[in-house]
């Protein structure tokens, strides 16, 4: 539901990014009834999805990490080696991104990260806390997708905002040439950075 959900949103916001999702059960497994139901009320269609399994190329590789439970991350970076500071669970990137602020003009989505990563812990991610996960509701009535699905709306929707980022500030001065200001983020982007994709795990 996440994958379909965020890639509908990227693209009502013109943000060009890949939206994928493995997890860590056997893979090729289609959407349950109940989740393309309530999927196809919000206009998101997911009757042809089959999951994957995550594997360590995959976690080690993807540029952003966004996982439903703290589980989900500890095992993905414990288990098959994805970067800590690029791996998180969708409520805390959303809690930690709200708290620094989203994009600034001209900041990489790595550069973001690194600000949403400052003063994290290994140990904040250690048990079970309802302030990071979200239920899964396979197994259990529609009403249970539709609360886990009113959930990722309003993250994701909160995710997508942070990543926009700010738009372009105004010339410092009326001459015509654009001079920094004190407080703008940096201008370019790093050498080498693929630019936002982001994975359900």
């Amino acid at each position: 539901m996440a994958e379909g959900m965020l890639r509908r949103l990227f693209a009502q916001a013109g943000i060009g990014a890949s939206v994928g999702s493995a997890g860590l059960l056997p893979g090729g497994v289609p959407a349950t009834p109940e989740a393309i139901a309530t999927m196809a009320v919000r206009r998101v269609d997911i009757s042809r999805h089959l999951s994957r399994t995550v594997d360590a190329e995959m976690a080690r590789s993807t540029p952003l990490v966004v996982g439903m439970t703290r589980h989900h991350v500890r095992e993905l970076c414990a288990g098959y080696g994805a970067p800590v500071e690029r791996t998180y669970t969708l409520k805390e990137l959303v809690r930690r991104g709200e708290q620094v602020g989203g994009r600034l003009h001209g900041e990489s989505v790595f550069t973001w990260l690194q600000r949403v990563n400052t003063g994290r812990r290994p140990a904040d991610l250690m048990g079970d806390d309802p302030d990071d996960d979200i239920a899964d509701p396979v197994g259990r009535p529609r009403s249970f997708y539709e609360q886990t699905a009113d959930v990722l709306e309003d993250q994701l929707r909160r995710l997508v905002r942070l990543l926009e980022g700010s738009p372009p500030r105004s010339a410092a001065y009326s001459d015509g040439a654009r001079e920094r200001r004190p407080d703008d983020g940096p201008q370019d982007e790093p050498a080498g950075d693929p630019g936002p994709r982001y994975s359900r795990r």
